[in-house]
């Protein structure tokens, strides 16, 4: 455990202490302030919904530009083999950067309370899908940053795992796109492995454990896997 909290708080001050990292939460920030201005004053609804949902495309590029340093930096300046020389796992390792990042994201997170903090003080919105709203939002970006790390684990460039890490999460949230175009099973299944699909119920206020465990389920296959890559690059 203690060296999961070294490696945490030597990545977390290197996300606070990076000129990218405050350019993309400036960015997400701004952006989401921008729609949310727009659904505030052109369509007087009090709803997240369109806010969270445009969030959630924006960290389809801003995740992999965040997590692309983490590991395939490591590799590109040959500090993997002496990072795993000390007193630290692979998992340990993996587990620090991950929620080094993840700490990051909800650091920017909570500063977007202030869109439901103007609804509830200029109307009565329904507490419950604010909240779901906000779990599943917590769940993308999780999901959206193990495979970022993922992809930071194989690449052997920053740029290779950002681009990478783009293009997994964006055939993830298109594939229920491809699922309305395709019949049968097949259609199921990329209707089924579509992050949108389960993302927008929880927009809706619904929480299903079908999509909390996909989420997961998600997380869990991207940090195991990771560690394999980084272990058999390491020590083959």
């Amino acid at each position: 455990m203690n060296a999961i909290i070294s490696v945490f708080k030597k990545e977390i001050k290197g996300f606070f202490y990076s000129p990218l990292a405050y350019v993309i939460s400036a960015v997400i920030l701004a952006l989401g302030g921008y729609f949310f201005s727009l659904t505030l004053f052109m369509t007087r609804i009090a709803d997240l919904s369109g806010v969270f949902m445009n969030l959630a495309v924006i960290l389809i590029f801003a995740a992999p530009a965040l997590t692309m340093k983490l590991l395939a930096q490591e590799e590109q300046d040959g500090t993997m083999e002496f990072l795993l020389t000390s007193p630290i796992t692979v998992p340990q390792l993996i587990l620090g950067k991950y929620l080094a990042a993840l700490g990051f994201f909800l650091f920017i997170t909570v500063l977007t309370f202030i869109y439901p903090g103007i609804l509830l003080a200029l109307s009565a919105p329904d507490k419950g899908v604010i909240l779901a709203t906000y779990l599943g939002f917590f769940l993308l970006i999780a999901t959206y940053l193990s495979i970022g790390i993922l992809c930071s684990s194989f690449a052997k460039s920053q740029v290779i795992a950002s681009i990478s890490g783009f293009g997994i999460l964006l055939l993830l949230w298109i594939s229920s796109w491809l699922s309305d175009s395709i019949s049968g099973p097949l259609g199921s299944f990329f209707k089924t492995l579509s992050i949108s699909e389960h993302y927008t119920d929880f927009l809706r206020g619904v929480i299903d454990t079908t999509h909390i465990v996909y989420f997961i389920s998600i997380i869990l296959v991207s940090l195991i896997l990771s560690m394999y890559s980084v272990s058999r690059r390491v020590w083959s």
